[in-house]
């Protein structure tokens, strides 16, 4: 598990399981508990929105239900944890 920290950049989804083809980037702006966190949103414009209580996906999807947006760690992130 890797601990969420403000200005940590993570992928956003708008939908589990979701149609976008990619992520949109987001950035942590602060931090519920290890699993939810508030985010800054960019959309592909570049624009930016607030979401608040955002699920963050550490190592599962379990806990995760349908239709709920997420977040979670870019697969370099991931592999900086096991090293």
């Amino acid at each position: 598990m890797i601990k969420p920290t403000v200005g940590r950049v993570v992928w956003f989804w708008v939908a589990k399981p979701s149609p976008q083809r990619q992520p949109l980037a987001a950035m942590v702006a602060s931090v519920i508990d290890d699993h939810h966190v508030n985010l800054v949103v960019f959309d592909a414009e570049g624009n930016s929105r607030g979401e608040t209580d955002v699920a963050l996906l550490q190592d599962d999807m379990a806990g995760i239900p349908d239709g709920t947006p997420y977040c979670e760690w870019m697969p370099y992130q991931k592999g900086e944890r096991e090293q």
